[in-house]
């Protein structure tokens, strides 16, 4: 009855909850692993956190109590940061994390300040791309498997449609041009408009940088077909091995006739581990884009310490130069134990070079080869062994037996 009471859009069930992706969590919370309190409980395994050089950003903290403690030369500027700020965001941040974002792809490409759009983290920034390039009901296809939480963050409030593109562990998962065509047209026979395409690279849940082949495959693809392309890189500082991460930026550069449909969101969430802060970003070429996304941007803004904060820790070169060379070395390490320990069982994982998971072949575990003995199989890591991992059918991966296992949130 109180059911009746909501708004279609907040009694429907669009919002994904459902998915084994969320229930895995909540099990979890019920039963929390504890060495000491709690030593039967399940092991969160599912979750892509960095918590590996938090000893780094601590250590910078204690070096810099002016910055935490909102003091600017020793003066205190509580009163500054406690007024309203233009929803634009301070602009010692914004000029701080604009060349965050340009050092960790080597300087490769630079990023102005006034194309940034700041959001309360990457969900923010991707479903307020969504507000931006499509009206409900059209569609952005996205190459398979994806992160679980796109079908919350892209589709519930906004009415967008998110279409498959299935890939193939015949050749690693990659993006080719059949699989980008047969998702573009199997919308359009539904009379549903395509808007766009909307890539994760570095892939989550895969931990693998797109190839400058599969870059320029998509570029191409987008101009022919008159559509967006959106780039979510928040795994960008996360690239520990060869071939390097290339952002969809670098891949443009020069092709006035192509920035206008390039969109790329980032965050502080998994290079710096900071998904409590809720620091998100939008980065477009695209004047009208940047301009509605600024406007949208208020219903869901970076607090004024949260952006004084970290503008005085990015603006540390030094600093970010070192964290970043050694987090890619603990991810690295952490990323190869994993790998290393699962062969010795048996087990193979897809070769990966980013990201803070892996992407784990389970296939000759199945008692059948399908997505029920895929579940199946999913219940007994659960609550038998005591690990929530993620199966690939919650990514949308259209072969029984793969799973998302994360390594960097303990």
């Amino acid at each position: 009855m109180p059911q009746m009471l909501l708004s279609r859009k907040a009694a429907c069930n669009t919002h994904g909850q459902d998915s084994s992706y969320f229930l895995g969590w909540q099990e979890y919370e019920k039963n929390p692993y504890d060495p000491r309190t709690n030593p039967t409980g399940i092991i969160q395994m599912g979750l892509a956190e960095n918590q590996l050089s938090f000893d780094l950003i601590e250590s910078w903290l204690e070096r810099h109590p002016d910055a935490a403690g909102l003091r600017r030369d020793g003066a205190l500027v509580f009163r500054e940061l406690a007024l309203f700020q233009d929803y634009h965001g301070l602009p010692a941040f914004k000029k701080a994390l604009a060349d965050f974002m340009g050092g960790l792809r080597g300087d490769k490409v630079k990023f102005e300040p006034h194309k940034l759009v700041l959001t309360a983290g990457s969900t923010s920034a991707n479903e307020t791309l969504m507000f931006c390039l499509a009206e409900a009901g059209e569609a952005f296809p996205s190459p398979t498997p994806y992160y679980p939480g796109f079908d919350r963050d892209l589709k519930w409030r906004t009415g967008a449609e998110i279409v498959p593109i299935h890939c193939s562990s015949s050749n690693g998962f990659r993006v080719t041009k059949a699989a980008l065509e047969k998702a573009y047209q199997g919308p359009r026979k539904r009379h549903l408009r395509v808007k766009g395409v909307l890539v994760t690279n570095p892939s989550n849940p895969l931990g693998t940088a797109m190839t400058r082949c599969e870059l320029d495959t998509l570029i191409d693809f987008v101009v022919a077909k008159d559509i967006h392309l959106i780039s979510d890189e928040i795994y960008s500082g996360t690239s520990f091995d060869a071939p390097r991460f290339v952002s969809v930026m670098e891949a443009i550069e020069g092709g006035q006739h192509v920035s206008h449909r390039i969109h790329v969101v980032y965050s502080l969430s998994k290079d710096l581990g900071l998904p409590g802060f809720r620091v998100g970003a939008i980065y477009s070429n695209n004047g009208a884009v940047v301009a509605a996304a600024t406007k949208m941007s208020s219903f869901g803004l970076v607090s004024s310490q949260t952006q004084y904060l970290l503008s005085v820790l990015l603006s540390d070169k030094e600093f970010t130069r070192n964290y970043h060379f050694e987090n890619q070395k603990r991810i690295k390490e952490r990323h190869d134990r994993l790998v290393q320990g699962l062969r010795r069982s048996g087990i193979s994982c897809l070769q990966s070079n980013a990201g803070l998971f892996c992407w784990v072949d389970m296939r000759h575990l199945l008692n059948s080869d399908t997505f029920k003995g895929e579940m199946e199989l999913w219940r007994k890591i659960v609550y038998q062994v005591g690990l929530n991992i993620s199966p690939g059918s919650s990514c949308h991966c259209d072969e029984p037996g793969w799973f998302s296992v994360c390594f960097a949130n303990m």
